[in-house]
């Protein structure tokens, strides 16, 4: 995958010289490779950062599933064998009470699109269809912070360091 290596590789200037109290990554490769070649060469796995698990649906395209389920929609249905939304937002919610009890203030995430969404609703408390809204783009940068107004979302699918990017 030279492409998704390269998006990868292009987050390492753009990172360079910002410090993490963690960098954390999914156990599964294409997380951790992600995080090596943008410059964290020894991410610490976090299991509750794993992509959502698909079941059944699992290597099948939404435009298949809608051709037998027209009215599916992950965020509302999820997958069957795999999880509900409900078990996603439980896996969030419990990272992100992990990073709060540590009192991790700084955490950079290398982790899956789906999961990602599902982990800025959490933050935001918004309702689990608002992740349908969410697009994320492969190697997009996003901030999440907490402010004295409460959670905020500074950033979302900032892709302005890849290469041929005009932003």
């Amino acid at each position: 995958m030279p492409e998704g290596e390269e998006r990868a590789r292009s987050l390492q200037p753009r990172l360079a010289g910002e410090r993490f109290d963690a960098v954390l990554s999914s156990p599964l490769q294409r997380a951790r490779r992600t995080a090596v070649l943008a410059g964290f060469a020894d991410p610490t796995p976090e299991p509750l950062l794993v992509e959502w698990n698909y079941g059944d649906y699992e290597g099948i395209t939404s435009r298949e599933i809608h051709s037998q389920r027209p009215d599916w929609d992950l965020w509302r249905d999820g997958c069957p064998g795999g999880e509900s939304p409900e078990d996603v937002r439980g896996r969030a919610t419990r990272l992100l009470q992990s990073l709060e009890a540590r009192g991790t203030a700084s955490v950079i995430v290398f982790s899956h699109g789906h999961f990602l969404r599902m982990l800025c609703i959490v933050f935001l408390e918004l309702p689990l269809e608002s992740g349908a809204r969410l697009n994320l783009d492969t190697a997009a940068l996003s901030v999440l912070r907490k402010s004295d107004r409460g959670h905020l979302l500074q950033l979302w699918n900032d892709t302005g360091h890849l290469p041929g990017s005009s932003a």
